[in-house]
């Protein structure tokens, strides 16, 4: 074994095209669920019609929204589960911006899993293997999940049975361990294992040791395979009380409370974790202790305490017994503590009612107002930052604690600024510099306009004593390092959005190293990812450049960075990760084959003109659209990037009662439909769009509109990738009627914003309210984005008129289940950016809506959708994918531009 091996650290690591290491430190993995046949009716449709390429897009969502591994299952009854697996997974591989991230091949059908084995790159999970058929069977399985590379899950399941004590439990993981690991050998820490956790307080007495089971066999497991993994479903512990979240909460706290302290390292967990366990009624969680904890095992006295206290307050969470008056009481029984508990108690569950008070209160008990935001206030707020690191807390109930704090602070500032001066008039040397917290500086490069991301990572580190720096949109690169220099910072961390962005940073990475400075880098944004910083960006710059994933990560590279102690090594680790990322990139072969753009060409998808008829328009040109009474938008709002802006995943409504984020999820919807009421009666906000429609006809990959004798060309990409027989390369150009065919084709273009947030957010600002400012910024994209829906189901039934009789509902319209499709310069199908010069010439944009475009091509304000109408029936959405020189090169001569400038917009696409 060479020394290189000794030293790389036992992580669970995972791969697509771009690694994933679970380290310590790491979170719940989020993974991506909805291409599995059983859990999306959408994504089993299209494979059951052998629309493989359109089921990408649901990958591609997947990916987009977040996921960091991607759950592939096949097994339904009408589909043949090895052949589904292999042509689904070998697509998707051929898509890099889906198969950059890592996937659980997922089926009771270990053939399934086999075939799914030999499709993918990089390093998956199999979910899930045991030994409910025998030892032999279990080697076999394993032997080939290891050939492969594969991590595994692990039940804890025998020829016996589900193990349910906790010598069973233990006994099995053992002898799964010692299988795996000296006969098959695999690396413990690519073993994950799931005990099973069980109903408690059922009244059968064989159950009431189930919570303690699971939670001396993780202790024992995490002890006797300390870098193997333990997780479990937590919900399960609580189901006798399935009704009563009041108590299911409390259960799962106290749960959670011991099992983490054992050693359990992920789970499914109702949003009861968010239960501060100090902070549960001392009665209920008494009573929860001696359940979980199996106290009096003799008798059933604990569940039959339990019972009763939950009869008492199924009704309404509170005890029913009680009049409102003494609930309220109890309610308030924390503003008897002291006013440091009382702090942290208001940071916490984020109550500002009492913070000016308790703030006051504080500030005459200690010497000094700045003792008070060093003592009990950033006690408070470390407290929320490890409930935030432990996934006890999500990030709306962060940014609720962030306003508590900035609202506190603010009460104290005047006495800071009036001490501060009386100490510049006693000081002998009034110039003197005091080191305060880490300032970190954060900003969207130039020619973006996107910021939602940027601000919750700024209320995030806020939240855990950094002082942010947060200088805006659109900010130039000098800007941005002398902002730097002024103020002294510690970290610069650059966000952005579109795919331009991405050589903005690595100009500012070039930009620094020029001017020798030494200030770590943070990047991070939708567009950002691990595999373009490891290969773009940090060549440029060998001070620390680091990319961050979401806010949540924000916190620990924060951290790791201004800890003298941990920022060496740190960085080290970071730089031997990018530099091996760099190599394997500039080495890796491609997964297809490529097809020359002839060829691609050639390859178009076939589409019997002959029996073509389309619908002319009620119009052709452009128009302008304005909406003033914004609630003819609410019915088209799609929800789930609301959540996922709040780094919340899953389907809406489903998530609303999710076991893990469902409180956190429903108050946060309260929240926001309290505002968007508020949007509406008082008119905050304006909707103003273009619409226009075009004859139009195809030569190629081009595409000519002519309106009144004045022709514009629009100029589309190809797909590249080598298809399997009777798979077609997609072009948009595809959708249009070839010019040969002498028959009137048309092609639509739209493009709608949301005027009038300035002002608001301004309010919000003012006062204090990070939480109601992410809000807003959030429903106005959300506003922007059920204007364009609302404008496409207008063009389909009225205004071009090709689908009259479409009666569609909400949760059909997000589910694409609508004929044509819109799709928008600058993304996976037409990702030239520059084509949206042409689409607003033609829409006279700028002028209808007042949306501008920035150098980069993102529009201002930020709230705005524009894109394409397609009215053909056999149109659909996809991803271009990877695109060779061939084509690169003939694009430029169609669009008469230089080579140098395609490639310039292009590079995210080139091979």
């Amino acid at each position: 074994m060479s020394d290189e091996t000794i030293h790389i650290k036992p992580y669970l690591r995972l791969a697509g095209l771009e690694p994933l290491v679970i380290r310590p430190e790491t979170n719940f993995v989020n993974v991506g669920e909805r291409t599995n046949v059983t859990g999306s009716k959408k994504f089993a449709r299209l494979i059951k019609e052998n629309k493989y390429e359109e089921a990408l897009s649901v990958a591609r969502q997947q990916v987009e929204s977040g996921a960091q591994v991607i759950d592939v299952n096949m097994d339904d009854a009408l589909l043949e589960g090895v052949k589904a697996m292999t042509t689904f997974l070998n697509l998707m591989q051929s898509e890099p911006d889906i198969s950059r991230i890592p996937v659980m091949i997922d089926s009771s059908k270990f053939e399934i899993i086999e075939a799914g084995l030999k499709c993918v790159q990089g390093k998956c999970i199999v979910n899930s293997i045991s030994m409910k058929e025998g030892e032999a069977k279990f080697i076999e399985q394993a032997h080939i999940c290891k050939a492969y590379g594969a991590a595994v899950i692990v039940m804890a399941f025998d020829e016996v049975g589900q193990a349910d004590t906790k010598d069973r439990k233990i006994e099995i993981c053992e002898r799964a361990y010692k299988i795996l690991v000296e006969q098959v050998g695999f690396d413990p820490q690519d073993i994950i294992f799931d005990p099973n956790i069980f109903a408690v307080a059922t009244g059968i007495e064989e159950h009431s040791n189930y919570a303690v089971d699971f939670i001396e066999a993780t202790r024992v497991i995490k002890q006797k395979m300390p870098l193997a993994k333990v997780s479990g479903g937590v919900s399960n512990v609580s189901f006798s009380f399935r009704g009563n979240e009041a108590v299911r909460e409390a259960i799962h706290a106290v749960f959670l409370y011991h099992a983490i302290k054992a050693g359990m390292d992920m789970g499914i967990v109702n949003a009861g974790q968010l239960v501060v366990y100090d902070e549960i009624d001392p009665v209920l969680r008494n009573l929860c202790e001696d359940v979980i904890l199996n106290k009096n095992n003799d008798t059933n006295q604990a569940t039959e305490a339990l019972i009763q206290y939950a009869d008492n307050i199924k009704a309404s969470g509170e005890n029913a017994g009680q009049s409102s008056e003494e609930a309220n009481k109890l309610k308030l029984a924390w503003r008897n503590d002291t006013v440091e508990k009382r702090l942290a108690h208001s940071l916490i569950n984020g109550i500002t009612d009492f913070i000016d008070e308790d703030t006051e209160e504080a500030r005459l008990k200690y010497s000094a107002p700045l003792e008070v935001i060093e003592g009990p206030l950033m006690a408070g707020m470390n407290q929320v930052g490890d409930l935030f690191g432990a996934g006890k807390m999500f990030l709306p109930q962060v940014v609720k604690s962030a306003r508590v704090m900035k609202k506190s602070v603010a009460v104290l500032t005047p006495y800071i600024e009036a001490e501060k001066e009386r100490l510049k008039l006693v000081s002998a040397n009034p110039g003197a510099k005091t080191k305060g917290p880490a300032k970190i500086l954060l900003a969207t490069v130039k020619g973006d306009v996107h910021d939602i991301g940027k601000n919750i990572v700024g209320v995030v580190l806020g939240c855990n004593g950094y002082e942010i720096i947060d200088i805006g949109v659109m900010v130039p690169a000098d800007k941005i390092l002398a902002e730097a220099v002024k103020q002294d910072v510690d970290i610069i961390g650059l966000s952005g959005l579109i795919t331009p962005s991405l050589d903005e940073m690595v100009h500012i990475a070039k930009e620094m190293k020029r001017r020798g400075m030494n200030i770590p880098l943070m990047i991070g944004g939708a567009t950002t990812s691990r595999m373009h910083t490891a290969v773009k960006i940090a060549p440029e710059y060998g001070d620390g450049v680091i990319h961050v994933l979401d806010a949540s990560r924000s916190v620990t590279v924060a951290s790791s960075l201004l800890n003298k102690e941990q920022k060496t090594a740190f960085l080290g680790n970071i730089e031997k990760e990018y530099v091996q990322l760099k190599s394997d990139f500039d080495n890796k072969k491609t997964v297809k084959q490529s097809t020359p753009y002839v060829e691609a060409l050639k390859n178009k998808m076939s589409i019997d003109w002959s029996k073509f008829e389309v619908a002319t328009p009620s119009f052709t040109g452009n128009q302008a659209i304005e909406i003033n009474d914004l609630s003819v938008l609410v019915d088209y709002i799609d929800w789930k990037p609301f959540f996922i802006a709040w780094e919340l995943h899953g389907n809406f409504p489903a998530i609303l009662t999710d076991e893990k984020v469902g409180e956190v999820a429903s108050k946060l919807f309260a929240d926001a439909n309290a505002l968007l009421q508020t949007i509406i009666k008082e008119k905050w906000l304006t909707a103003k769009g273009a619409i226009g429609f075009w004859e139009a006809s195809a030569q190629g990959d081009d595409v000519t509109l002519n309106h009144n004798g004045e022709k514009t060309q629009l100029h589309f990409l190809r797909q590249q990738a080598r298809k399997a027989e009777g798979q077609p390369n997609f072009s948009l150009a595809d959708f249009i009627c070839p010019s040969t065919e002498n028959k009137k084709d048309y092609l639509g273009a739209f493009a709608v914003t949301i005027h009038g947030i300035e002002k608001h957010i301004k309010a919000f600002e003012d006062n204090l309210d990070d939480y109601n400012k992410i809000i807003l910024q959030a429903l106005a994209d959300r506003f922007a984005e059920a204007f364009a829906e609302y404008l496409h189901a207008k063009t389909r039934k009225e205004f071009w008129g090709y689908a009259k009789e479409e009666q569609l509902g909400n949760e059909e319209l997000i589910k694409e289940n609508y004929v044509g499709i819109r799709p928008a310069p600058g993304y996976p199908a037409c990702p030239d950016h520059t084509e949206k010069y042409t689409l607003f010439n033609l829409l006279e944009a700028e002028k209808h809506t007042g949306i501008t475009l920035t150098e980069s091509l993102a529009m201002y304000p930020a709230s705005s959708v524009c894109g394409w109408y397609f009215a053909n029936p056999q149109s659909q959405y996809f991803g271009l994918g990877k695109i060779q020189q061939d084509q690169v090169e003939d694009y430029a001569k169609r669009k008469n531009q230089s080579l140098e400038y395609i490639t310039r917009w292009l590079q995210p696409v080139i091979e």
